[in-house]
């Protein structure tokens, strides 16, 4: 065989290289095509374990769950804390023991430092279409300072104002009784609970409880420590943290106005308004007692208590179901439930170094996020949890619609929505590619999904939106910062923070069941245990943090 040179010999060697590039190229097409669920393709099955910090039992058997392992070959071997969540992070970092997903809440920093999340950033670039369309613009928020992407942040995408839990919940029969007048303030809320308690001793037979809270684990963050920023400072969103309009942070429990909602508690407390149950009682025990009708108010996420509230909905009584409120401390100052903010970036699915298969994680994370996996997550399965008009056009008949609203196991029946947090998701405004809403309820369809009580006071109220009763959106100034409490933090910042929510959650505590002649000592002595534990020292770190975000 005769060796070529010369200018022909060039070329027919460049024609062979690409000849061999385009076919190495048409195999790596092949072999990752061939990887992604289709569904004209039956992938390999796989198992991945998850451990979720604020999940419940979950087997992977609901019909929804079966359809999204056929489709993508996925099953998920779902973990759970064992008391509380925090220990068991830090047990797996002690053991180098990690799962192949995790929902880890404000520890991913710590993960991060302990070199246990993998980098998703170059595995979403070939494998991720879907994951960074569902992201948009928002995607480069989820990049740490090196450029990694290790979270995937559960905050929904393109998300409306349909729904807010606010900063109090009110049951509409209390507001029925005082012709659905809205409190504006903690004093208007608490003359009315008087009242309404003085005239109704018994709910159903219960003894009735004015305010009740869940204390007894991580829930005390849902219902003790934000309503007290949101009530107390007119803050919002920032978890425990509260920042001025320069920019300074301080940690919350040291705040102005933090004082004053303690001694509004301790105050509830005393008259008998607040359960005195509430800093011993099980969250399966707060979650009892609001199902039986007997509890006037809460300061709650609705996704907690939604199981209790579905239960007296079953029950008949929408009357004993609660209203969300724009209540604040005092009149006159805004309540920023509604307030506009980036999405809460490092809250969210991480993919750890002991990942058995990190490639078949990222597609099978991209597939939930494709127009076909949000469907399902949000809808369920077509023909059996909703239809399609003759022009296409999705819907959910009456029966179902009403079993979603009063069946508390509906979700883990069905499935239908009981896959989507804290995994990627399209918010209430975001749309398919025909136009309709991905989520349920969409912005479009909000109103299908009111009850006759909260029409009713929608009448009443001359609004169109429960919402309405609130400081509006675009009346409120934007925040242009990732939320505080979902911020990944430094690993010593992270473990300081939690040191003084310990000290923070029992002094709190401390100071709403001790006699008032002892309250102000009490909060002395809390705030200087929060100081002398470094509160100041980490609310400066978190300054420095958010400046450097915001480029100042």
């Amino acid at each position: 065989m005769k060796h070529h040179s010369g200018k022909n010999g060039k070329v027919h060697m460049l024609t062979i290289g690409f000849l061999v590039l385009l076919l190495a190229q048409a195999v790596l097409v092949g072999c990752a095509a061939s990887a992604r669920p289709t569904q004209e393709t039956t992938p390999e099955p796989i198992t991945f374990t998850f451990y979720n910090e604020i999940g419940s039992e979950d087997p992977w058997t609901d019909p929804v769950a079966r359809a999204i392992t056929e489709a993508t070959g996925v099953t998920l071997e779902t973990l759970y804390p064992s008391s509380g969540g925090a220990d068991n992070i830090e047990l797996m970092i002690a053991t180098a023991e990690y799962p192949d997903l995790i929902f880890s809440r404000e520890d991913a920093g710590l993960l991060i430092d302990r070199g246990a999340l993998t980098d998703l950033a170059p595995l979403i670039e070939a494998y991720g279409p879907h994951i960074r369309e569902l992201y948009g613009e928002d995607y480069e928020r989820l990049r740490s300072d090196s450029g990694a992407v290790y979270i995937l942040s559960a905050d929904p995408v393109q998300n409306g104002t349909e729904g807010t839990s606010g900063s109090f919940q009110m049951q509409w029969a209390v507001l029925k009784y005082f012709d659905y007048r809205i409190p504006q303030s903690v004093d208007a809320c608490t003359r009315m609970l008087r009242k309404y308690m003085g005239l109704h001793q018994k709910i159903n037979g219960y003894p009735t409880i004015g305010i009740t809270i869940s204390c007894s684990d991580w829930h005390w963050y849902n219902t003790l420590s934000e309503p007290s920023g949101s009530i107390g400072c007119g803050s919002e969103g920032d978890g425990q943290w509260i920042v001025d309009e320069d920019g300074t942070v301080t940690y919350k429990h040291l705040a102005q106005g933090q004082k004053e909602f303690f001694f509004w508690l301790n105050q509830m407390y005393r008259e008998g308004i607040l359960d005195p149950e509430f800093a011993t009682q099980s969250h399966e025990e707060y979650l009892k007692k609001i199902s039986t009708g007997q509890v006037l108010a809460l300061m709650d996420q609705r996704w907690d208590y939604e199981g209790a509230e579905k239960a007296l909905v079953a029950a008949g009584q929408l009357q004993h179901t609660y209203a969300c409120l724009p209540v604040t401390m005092e009149e006159g100052m805004v309540c920023r439930s509604l307030q506009p903010q980036p999405i809460a970036s490092g809250w969210g699915i991480g993919i750890t170094k002991a990942c058995k298969d990190p490639v078949r994680a990222v597609q099978f994370l991209d597939w939930l996020c494709s127009e076909e996996g949000q469907i399902m997550l949000h809808w369920g399965l077509e023909e059996v949890n909703y239809e399609k008009t003759e022009e296409g056009v999705r819907y959910r008949t009456p029966e179902e619609i009403s079993a979603s609203l009063s069946d508390a196991n509906y979700a883990a029946a069905t499935g239908v929505g009981r896959h989507v947090f804290p995994f990627p998701t399209y918010g209430s405004r975001a749309l398919d590619a025909e136009g309709q809403p991905i989520a349920v309820p969409g912005e479009k369809n909000a109103s299908l999904y009111y009850n006759l009580q909260q029409k009713e006071a929608l009448e009443q109220w001359k609004v169109s939106r429960l919402t309405d009763i609130f400081p509006q959106p675009e009346d409120l100034p934007a925040k242009t910062y990732t939320p505080l409490y979902a911020r990944i933090l430094p690993a010593e910042l992270g473990k300081k923070k939690k040191e003084l929510d310990a000290i923070a959650r029992d002094g709190l505590i401390d100071c709403i069941v001790c006699p008032e002649e002892e309250f102000e000592a009490r909060w002395e002595a809390l705030q200087k245990a929060l100081l002398d534990a470094g509160a100041e020292e980490a609310g400066a770190q978190m300054t420095e943090l958010l400046r450097q975000e915001l480029g100042r």
